[in-house]
C-alpha cells in the first residue's frame, strides 16, 4: 500500500485563544517583603508546579494538565491527557468518563467557547482528534460556577490552544508499530480508500448521495440500468494490502513581535496529519429472553474488524496585546475519518441453521469536519474594572455516505463450504443496502460577555476584597438529519442465486445489472428521510466572590439559563411534521466555599444545581440500522436531568510539587438519562435505546496524591509517585417506562419486583497512577521515564430487559511506559510503549437473569477483543 505522507492544508484555519474564563482566587500566600524589596516570583504557567499552585489558589475544583506533563507522559491527543486526572477515565469509542458517569454528563469549552460535537454519537468532539501540538493547558471543572454552562454533572473541560509567549518553531515526526495491525497481510480497506483521496479524506466525494435523488424528497426512485452502473461512483470491492506502521507529522510556528511602543503582536499556526491502522477481532453476540421460559442467542457472531484513520488539524491565531488590552482571532479546523471494513461470520435474528456459514460485511466510511472561528477580546479599563467578551461560529458536518451492507453464505446450495473468500447470494431482501447518513450544521454560534467589578480596599493583600462578576453566555445550535436507503432489487422472481469472491463483487453486479436481474431503488421513507433539532440557550449569571480575610474565599453564584428546544419529525408514513417542543427555564444556584487553614491546607465546600442534556443521537428521532439488527433508536421525549452537587474536599501542600487531597462527594440526579438494550418491537433484531430514571443517588470518595520518593529514601529523590482513585456507590430509581421494558411479563402476576441497581455507566471505582524517574545531565538537559495505570471497575453499559440482567462492561487496565530525552537545545526525542498488559476488552450479559440461560457454548460475551501492543517512537526539532 502506498501512501504519500504529504500534509496538506485542507483549509487555513485552526485557532488559539489566550484567554480561558476562570475565576482567578489566592490562598493566603503573601508577598515577601525584606528590607523593603518585595520578591516576587516569575514562573512558566505550562509547568507541571505552576499548574498545581493554580489548583490550590482557584476556590473552584480546578484541575488541569500542563503542556509539561502532556510532554513528559507521551501524551498525544487531548483525550489522553484527561485521563490522567482524578477521577477520569476513557472508554472505547464512547468518550470519557468522569466520577463513573457517562460522556453524556460532561461539557466542552474551547478557550472559554461554547463548542457542539462533531459526531452524533457523542456528546462532545472525541478529544483524541485534538493533537497535544496544538493544546497549552487542559482545564478541567468538576465543581460548577454560574459562569459554565449549566450542562454539567461530570466536568466542563475547557482546551487553552497554544498562547504566544516567545517565538519558537518545531517539527516532529512520529512513528508506531502496533502488535495486530502493522505489517498485517490481507488488510481490508474500501477500494479508492488507500491513495491520496482517502489520505485527505477525499473519497467521501464519491460516496455522495447519487445526484438523481441527492436534492429531491424520496419517491421511490428506480434507478435505470445505465444509472445503476454509473451514478454510483464508490465499488463494493475492496483491496486486501500489508498495512504499513502508524504515522503521524506535525509542524507548529509562534512568532511575536512588536507593535508600536507597548504593544505585542503574535501569530500562531499549526499543522498536523496523522493516519492508524487498527484490527479487531471477536465476539459480537445478542441475547433474547424467550417468553418465560429461557435466554437463548439473537446472534452468535464472529467478528473482524479494519479501520485505517486518518486525523488532520489545522491551527491558526492572530494576537494582539498592549497593556491591559487583548485581543484574539482564531481558528481550528479537524478533519477525522474512519474507513471500516467489518466481517460478521455466524447468524443472527436467531437464524441457527447459519451458525457455521451465514456472513454479511459492512463497508462504511465515517467523516468528520469541524471548523470553528473564534474572536475574544479582553480590556482592562482600571485596577477596578475589567470586560471581557468572545464569540465563535462553527461549520459542523458528520456523514456515513454510502455504507454499503452486503449479505451472503459461506456454503453453496448443496450446503458444501465454499473456499475462502466466496459467498452465495441472491439478489433482493436486504441482501444488498446502501445507507447515507448526513448531520448537517445549519448554524452553531456560541458568545459570552463578562463585566468584574472590585469593591473594597486591597490593603496588603494582591485581590480585593469583594469582586463582582455579572456576565451572559449561550449557543445556538440547529442541525438536520438526513437519512436516506437505496436497495439492490432483483428484476424477477425468476432470480437464482450466484458465487462471487467477496472482496470483488462489482463485476458479478454489473453484469447482472446489464443482464436486467439486478437494478437499484431508493427505499427511503418518504415521511422520515429527514429531521431537524433546534436548540437555543441564552444565560445571564452573577458572581460575588467575598474574601473577608486571607483565610476565607466565598464565591456565590446564580445562573438563569433559558433552554429551548424544538424536534421536527415525521412518524412512518404520516403526511405532516410533528413538533416536540421543549422549553424550560432553569435557575441554577452554586456556592463554593474555601478556607485556608494554613500555608499548606485547604478544607473546600460547593454546592451547585445544574442539568444535563441528552446527547443528539439519544433524542434524534430516527432508527439508526445496523447490518447485525441491532439497531438505535432516539427517543424524542427524553427530558433533561436535573442535578444536585455537593461536593467537600481537604487539600494538603506540603512542598510546591507534592499534595494529597481527599474529597467526598455527592449527587442526586432527577430523570438522569440511561441507555437499554431490549428485544425490537418487530420482532427482528434488538434496539438501543433510551430512557429517563425516576432518579439517581450518587455517593463517592475522591483520593490523590503526588509524592516526591525522596521522602523515603535519599536514594529515590528522583523519583515521583502520582496516584488518584475515585470509589462510587450508585442507586437508581427506574421510573415507569423503565419498569414496563425491565420487568418480565409474569411480574404482573407474581407480584415479584426488579433487584436495585446502580446507574448506568456509572463505575464503583477508577484508579490512575504514574511512576517519574527524572534527572539532568551535565548539560541541564533533562530525561524522565514514566510509567502510567489506569483502570475503572464494571458498570452498566446498557439496561437488559424482559428478564434478561444488564449488560456489563468490564474493567480494562491499560498500562503505559514513556521515555523522553532532551538531547539537545533543539532536538527531542519520545519512546513509548501503548498498552503493555494488552487486556481484552469485554462487555458480558450478567450472570443475575431471572430466566435460566441456553447459550451457545455458555459463552455470555456480548462483545470483546484485543488491541494490541504499540510502540511509538517521535522525534522533535525545535529552532
Amino acid at each position: 500500500m502506498k501512501i504519500n505522507k504529504l500534509s496538506i492544508a485542507v483549509l487555513f484555519l485552526s485557532g488559539s485563544v489566550f484567554y480561558a474564563q476562570e475565576t482567578k482566587q489566592d490562598t493566603i500566600t503573601k508577598e515577601k517583603k525584606i528590607e523593603g524589596v518585595v520578591i516576587q516570583g516569575s514562573s512558566n504557567k505550562k509547568t507541571e508546579t505552576a499548574v498545581l499552585g493554580e489548583q490550590k489558589k482557584a476556590i473552584i475544583q480546578k484541575q488541569a494538565v500542563s503542556a509539561e506533563e502532556i510532554s513528559r507522559k507521551g501524551i498525544s491527543n487531548v483525550e489522553q491527557g484527561l485521563t490522567k486526572v482524578t477521577g477520569i477515565t476513557t472508554v472505547e469509542g464512547r468518550g470519557l468518563f468522569v466520577r463513573g458517569l457517562e460522556e453524556r454528563y460532561n461539557y466542552l469549552l474551547i478557550n472559554g467557547l461554547g463548542s457542539p460535537s462533531n459526531n452524533p454519537f457523542q456528546k462532545i468532539i472525541a478529544l483524541k482528534q485534538f493533537p497535544t501540538d496544538v493544546v497549552g493547558k487542559l482545564n478541567i471543572y468538576k465543581t460548577f460556577n454560574s459562569n459554565l454552562y449549566g450542562d454539567f454533572a461530570g466536568a466542563t473541560f475547557d482546551i487553552e490552544t497554544l498562547t504566544i509567549d516567545k517565538s519558537f518553531s518545531k517539527v516532529e515526526f512520529s512513528v508506531g508499530v502496533n502488535t495486530l495491525s502493522t505489517f498485517r497481510d490481507n488488510f481490508k480497506v474500501a477500494e479508492g480508500a488507500d491513495g491520496m483521496n482517502g489520505y485527505l479524506g477525499l473519497n467521501s466525494r464519491d460516496r455522495r448521495l447519487p445526484s438523481e435523488i441527492r436534492n429531491a424528497r424520496p419517491n421511490n426512485y428506480r434507478f435505470t440500468t445505465d444509472e445503476s452502473l454509473n451514478s454510483f461512483k464508490d465499488s463494493w470491492n475492496v483491496d486486501n494490502v500489508k498495512t504499513m506502521p502508524n504515522t503521524s507529522i506535525g509542524f507548529t510556528t509562534v512568532q511575536k513581535v512588536k507593535a508600536g511602543e507597548t504593544g505585542n503582536l503574535g501569530i500562531l499556526f499549526s499543522l498536523n496529519q496523522g493516519t492508524k491502522f487498527e484490527y479487531k477481532e471477536g465476539d459480537n453476540n445478542q441475547f433474547r429472553a424467550q417468553g418465560s421460559t429461557l435466554i437463548d442467542n439473537m446472534n452468535y457472531l464472529t467478528r473482524k474488524q479494519y479501520n485505517f484513520q486518518t486525523e488532520s488539524s489545522i491551527l491558526l491565531g492572530l494576537g494582539y496585546k498592549n497593556r491591559g488590552t487583548n485581543v484574539n482571532l482564531n481558528a481550528i479546523y479537524l478533519q477525522n475519518t474512519n474507513n471500516i471494513i467489518e466481517d460478521n461470520f455466524g447468524y443472527k435474528d436467531q437464524q441457527i441453521q447459519n451458525k457455521d456459514t451465514g456472513f454479511f460485511r459492512t463497508n462504511q466510511l465515517d467523516i468528520s469536519r469541524f471548523l470553528d472561528l473564534q474572536l475574544t477580546a479582553s480590556q482592562k479599563i482600571s485596577d477596578r474594572h475589567q470586560l471581557k467578551g468572545g464569540i465563535s461560529y462553527v461549520i459542523n458536518n458528520y456523514s456515513q455516505p454510502d455504507r454499503k451492507i452486503l449479505d451472503g453464505n459461506r456454503a453453496d446450495s448443496t450446503g458444501k463450504m465454499l473456499p475462502d473468500g466466496q459467498v452465495l447470494m441472491s439478489y433482493g431482501g436486504n441482501n444488498l443496502i446502501r445507507q447515507y447518513l448526513d448531520v448537517n450544521s445549519r448554524f452553531y454560534g456560541s458568545a459570552y460577555a463578562e463585566y468584574q467589578l472590585s469593591l473594597g480596599e486591597k490593603g496588603d493583600r494582591k485581590d480585593y476584597p469583594i469582586q463582582i462578576t455579572a456576565g451572559y453566555n449561550g449557543f445556538t445550535d440547529f442541525r438536520k438529519t438526513s437519512y436516506r436507503f437505496i436497495f439492490g432489487r432483483r428484476a424477477s422472481d425468476l432470480n437464482p442465486s450466484f458465487i462471487t469472491n467477496i472482496d470483488t463483487p462489482q463485476n458479478t453486479f454489473d453484469a447482472s445489472i446489464r443482464k436486467g436481474d439486478l437494478f437499484y431503488q431508493e427505499g427511503s421513507d418518504i415521511s422520515q428521510f429527514f429531521s431537524s433539532f433546534y436548540q437555543i440557550i441564552n444565560a445571564g449569571y452573577a458572581n460575588v466572590n467575598i474574601k473577608p480575610n486571607d483565610s476565607w474565599d466565598i464565591l456565590l453564584g446564580a445562573r438563569y439559563e433559558h433552554d429551548m428546544t424544538l424536534i421536527r419529525y415525521s412518524e412512518q408514513s404520516a403526511k405532516y411534521k410533528t413538533n416536540v417542543e421543549k422549553i424550560k427555564d432553569f435557575i441554577l444556584p452554586s456556592l463554593s466555599i474555601k478556607k485556608a487553614i494554613d500555608t499548606k491546607n485547604n478544607l473546600r465546600f460547593s454546592f451547585s444545581k445544574t442539568v444535563t442534556r441528552p446527547i443528539l443521537i439519544e433524542t434524534m428521532p430516527i432508527k439508526y440500522i445496523s447490518p447485525d439488527n441491532v439497531n438505535i433508536v432516539g427517543n424524542e421525549n427524553i427530558q433533561n436531568s436535573e442535578n444536585y452537587n455537593f461536593d467537600l474536599k481537604w487539600e494538603y501542600f506540603p512542598t510546591n510539587k507534592e499534595m494529597f487531597a481527599v474529597n467526598l462527594f455527592a449527587k442526586h440526579i432527577k430523570n438522569a438519562i440511561e441507555r437499554s438494550l431490549v428485544a425490537s418491537g418487530d420482532a427482528t433484531g434488538a434496539t438501543i435505546t433510551y430512557f429517563n430514571a425516576k432518579k439517581a443517588d450518587i455517593y463517592g470518595v475522591e483520593l490523590e496524591g503526588i509524592l516526591n520518593l525522596g521522602r523515603i529514601s535519599e536514594a529515590l529523590d528522583k523519583f515521583t509517585l502520582g496516584a488518584n482513585a475515585t470509589i462510587m456507590y450508585s442507586n437508581v430509581e427506574r421510573s415507569q417506562d423503565q419498569l414496563d421494558m425491565e420487568e418480565p411479563t409474569w411480574f404482573k402476576t407474581t407480584g415479584e419486583k426488579l433487584r436495585k441497581r446502580g446507574l448506568q455507566g456509572a463505575a464503583p471505582y477508577t484508579i490512575n497512577a504514574d511512576l517519574k524517574y527524572e534527572f539532568k545531565n551535565r548539560n541541564n538537559l533533562s530525561q524522565t521515564f514514566s510509567l502510567v495505570y489506569n483502570v475503572s471497575g464494571s458498570k452498566i453499559y446498557a439496561t437488559g430487559g424482559a428478564g434478561t440482567d444488564n449488560y456489563y462492561e468490564k474493567p480494562f487496565h491499560q498500562l503505559d511506559f514513556v521515555y523522553q530525552n532532551q538531547l539537545t537545545k533543539n532536538w527531542n526525542l519520545k519512546m513509548g510503549v501503548q498498552n503493555i498488559l494488552n487486556n481484552k476488552y469485554r462487555i458480558l450479559l450478567g450472570d443475575k437473569n431471572y430466566l435460566p440461560l441456553n447459550l451457545e457454548e455458555g459463552n455470555n460475551t456480548l462483545t470483546n477483543y484485543y488491541r494490541g501492543v504499540t510502540f511509538n517512537l517521535t522525534v522533535g526539532y525545535t529552532f
